[in-house]
């Protein structure tokens, strides 16, 4: 099996329910579609799509046996449907992506706010749109981004570490602390044995001028990786001068 997730395509799924009561009542079948990957030898996900085709919401999973016998290939809507949605979404995002890259600030937001109108649970176009705000100082709509990325684990695993680290340095420069730590606080929730999440964590206190609050962080960093050089000669910095 290859280390990254197989893409199967869109697969449907038919579910019998009865509609209304009584000697009224008829069973009725209804189609949802889903985004599927093949994970591992006998674990599959599934994701749903939204009214644009796209996946986007909570990802589960289930062994081979029951994914071949409840779901079925649906090729044609996926190749009709979800690939030219799907490419539309990473072209709105890789422009935005360019254009904060080049400092056109304004642009950069239409471009994620684009691919937001597709996908709003996004986590790239988040994530570019969360950096946009923060670095325009723009506090009420870097709330709202931010409110959205902490309501999606999937932005903390670590498929989107890159994002998660270029957001969490964008929030601290800029002086979101508190901000920075309801991020960074979150990230431990779901995983609490990264050692730079605390480190990041302990320089957000530090700026805040919270450095009792910095050790602990630098402790827990160095209880975890005690060979964290960079660690090592921040909390021997705190010590010297608290």
């Amino acid at each position: 099996m290859n280390d990254f997730p197989e893409i199967l395509g869109v697969y449907s799924l038919q579910v019998e329910a009865e509609v209304g009561t009584g000697t009224t009542a008829n069973a009725r079948e209804t189609i949802t579609y889903w985004y599927a990957r093949h994970l591992a030898d006998n674990i599959f996900e599934i994701q749903p799509l939204n009214a644009h085709h796209v996946p986007s919401g909570i990802r589960s999973t289930l062994n081979e046996m029951d994914f071949l016998k409840q779901y079925t290939p649906e090729p044609s809507y996926y190749r009709l449907h979800t690939v030219p949605a799907m490419e539309t979404l990473i072209r709105k995002i890789d422009m935005g992506q360019k254009a904060f890259s080049e400092g056109k600030l304004d642009e950069a937001e239409a471009q994620f706010i684009k691919a937001l109108m597709i996908d709003d649970k996004n986590i790239e176009a988040n994530y570019g749109l969360g950096e946009v705000y923060s670095e325009r100082k723009e506090f009420d709509k870097l709330k709202k981004v931010l409110n959205t990325l902490l309501g999606l684990d999937e932005a903390f695993k670590q498929e989107h570490r890159q994002k998660f680290n270029h957001f969490g340095i964008s929030l601290r420069k800029n002086g979101h602390y508190d901000e920075s730590i309801r991020y960074y606080e979150k990230s431990l929730e779901i995983e609490k044995s990264d050692e730079n999440v605390y480190f990041n964590l302990a320089r957000v206190f530090f700026e805040k001028g919270q450095n009792d609050m910095c050790i602990q962080r630098l402790e827990d960093a160095l209880k975890i990786n005690p060979a964290f050089v960079e660690a090592q000669k921040f909390l021997k910095y705190c010590q010297k001068h608290a």
